[in-house]
């Protein structure tokens, strides 16, 4: 199988290019250090399978799996990733992935899930997948918008003209949310909803 490596520290890049290489059946026909590159070379490679980081720059490995779904692109798209946040794994999950592993997983295990994707199974590592199943989002797209507002120091009356609504369903809003999340107050809110990847 064809592989194509994103990510953007550039040892743990070479030494999984290096590692996966060593497999009879896997061929790393590129490597990129930033989503924009990683998604210009799927194009360019018709690669089987994309191992793509979730944190890079220019473009998030999760901006890259959507827009090769948007796009129709028959590569098979597998994140490799530090971070166990459910709300990373809902929207991975959303833009159709078939596999999403932690980078501590030995190559061994990254091996085997990359075959299973091949064959047209999914993958995750079993140490994710418990958490991610029994950690849904609680927030609706509204109140997600609405704390990205506040996390960038918005006012009431600033979100309710960006927003076009009036300062008090602004307030109903944030009430809810704090609510929802069991937070104190509003930082106490966009440290829970950050902590568990649900502002993506």
């Amino acid at each position: 199988m064809r592989v194509i490596v994103a990510e953007d520290q550039g040892m743990l890049r070479g030494a999984l290019s290096a590692l996966l290489d060593l497999e009879d059946d896997i061929e790393v026909v590129a490597q990129a250090d930033n989503g924009e590159q990683a998604l210009e070379l799927i194009q360019a490679l018709q690669p089987d399978i994309c191992l793509l980081d979730i944190e890079m720059p220019k473009m998030t490995g999760l901006d890259v799996a959507e827009k090769v779904k948007a796009s129709g692109l028959p590569c098979k798209v597998v994140i490799l990733t530090t971070f166990s946040r459910s709300g990373y794994f809902q929207r991975a999950m959303r833009a159709g992935v078939h596999g999403f592993l932690l980078k501590d997983s030995p190559i061994e295990e990254l091996s085997a899930s990359l075959r299973t994707v091949q064959l047209g199974g999914r993958a995750v590592s079993p140490a994710l997948a418990l958490t991610f199943w029994d950690t849904e989002n609680p927030l609706t797209s509204k109140e997600q918008e609405i704390l990205k507002l506040i996390a960038q120091g918005l006012s009431a009356n600033e979100m309710a003209k960006e927003l076009f609504l009036s300062s008090g369903t602004i307030r109903n809003y944030v009430s809810e949310i704090l609510q929802k999340l069991d937070a104190k107050n509003r930082i106490d809110a966009i440290a829970i909803a950050e902590k568990n990847g649900w502002l993506v």
